[in-house]
């Protein structure tokens, strides 16, 4: 097995840098515009993946990256988009010239900036090192003060190998109460907010706060352990989008498996965070609709490691592994359920169940 000690290094400090200038965007204005897919992208995507982007090519300038964004709007000379533009260099270098490990000597250019955005265009495949990056995951939920993530991993042969993420409004202390769902002034006045989960395949998982300096404050994680004779006390973890999974779905798999606890929802792959540390226990991300859209490997490949590094099994709705090795979207599978790896089986029966009651159990 291959030892990925310097890829992480990387990682953790390229995650860092970008969570740390997400949170600034947090705390002044958030400048976004709307893609073409009807989703929002802000000030703070376009320059977290320039940060991360370009402190990837510096060590690992052969390696190719998965980003979700592209820096195409950014190029427009429409006068709020320019003026997005700017914001973003400014962020970008203010990130890169911080005192710390991957310091920049001198300013990057617009174009170098822009440049560094596109390094994300890799189709993705079987084959080699890939990263994949999701500069803010959980747009929306950034938006509005809730859960988001910044989330990296690499990718060798189709295996996710190393999966780091940056949760910057999740409490360092798991039994600290979570902020309020979109209470931005709580979210900018506490102190005790910022996690980056880390996993390395065969090493194990764990946690350190975003404004730790050093690396060697790393915590190990584990997912809480839930018998099968004990699986009603659990709870699940479900998007605060309705479009993102089916809620009703899971409410009834909930009654399958006796389960009353209320539902914990947030945005973004800090789901897969809260699984893995064991503040919450299921993470359902079930099909909606006709079950045609493709979840996309960014979404996924560090949360998938990180939950499977602590204790925990992910798989889709069949309970099939993830596939990351056909592209930029995990075509090869349907939804996606996380869970201690004791009760997997369990959840995945009541999945089936859920879904043939509603007859969509071809999905």
């Amino acid at each position: 097995m291959s030892d990925y000690r310097k890829e992480q290094e990387v990682a953790i400090e390229a995650v860092r840098r970008a969570s740390l200038i997400t949170q600034k965007v947090l705390q002044t204005s958030i400048s976004s515009l709307t893609k073409s897919d009807k989703s929002p992208v802000t000030v703070g995507d376009f320059s977290a993946q320039a940060i991360i982007n370009a402190i990837l090519a510096k060590h690992f300038s052969d390696d190719k990256i998965v980003g979700e964004e592209d820096a195409d709007d950014l190029r427009s000379k429409d006068a709020d988009k320019v003026a997005l533009k700017e914001k973003v260099i400014g962020l970008v270098n203010e990130g890169l010239m911080a005192e710390g490990a991957d310091q920049l000597e001198k300013p990057l250019s617009e174009t170098e900036i822009l440049e560094a955005i596109d390094k994300g265009n890799c189709q993705g495949g079987v084959k080699g090192r890939m990263w994949t990056l999701d500069p803010i995951d959980g747009t929306k939920g950034f938006l509005r003060g809730g859960q988001y993530a910044v989330c990296l991993a690499l990718i060798v042969d189709g295996e996710v190998r190393l999966g780091v993420m940056g949760c910057p409004n999740l409490p360092i202390d798991k039994s600290a109460k979570k902020p309020q769902e979109g209470n931005l002034d709580e979210v900018k006045q506490r102190d005790d907010l910022g996690v980056i989960f880390v996993a390395s395949e065969g090493k194990g998982a764990f946690q350190r706060p975003l404004h730790a300096t050093s690396s060697t404050q790393l915590t190990p994680i584990k997912t809480r352990e839930i018998t099968p004779e004990i699986l009603s006390k659990a709870s699940f973890c479900e998007s605060v989008e309705a479009g993102h999974s089916s809620q009703g779905t899971n409410a009834k798999i909930a009654e399958f498996l006796g389960i009353s606890s209320p539902s914990v929802r947030m945005d973004s792959q800090a789901k897969y965070a809260s699984v893995a540390r064991g503040d919450g226990d299921i993470y359902l991300r079930l099909p909606v609709g006709d079950g045609s859209y493709q979840e996309k490997i960014w979404d996924h490949a560090a949360g998938c490691l990180i939950v499977t590094e602590a204790g925990g099994k992910v798989s889709d709705a069949k309970g099939r592994p993830l596939d990351f090795s056909i592209g930029r979207t995990l075509k090869n599978n349907k939804g996606v359920v996380a869970a201690h790896a004791s009760v997997h089986a369990k959840v995945i029966e009541a999945v089936r169940k859920a879904l043939e009651e509603e007859g969509r159990g071809h999905l």
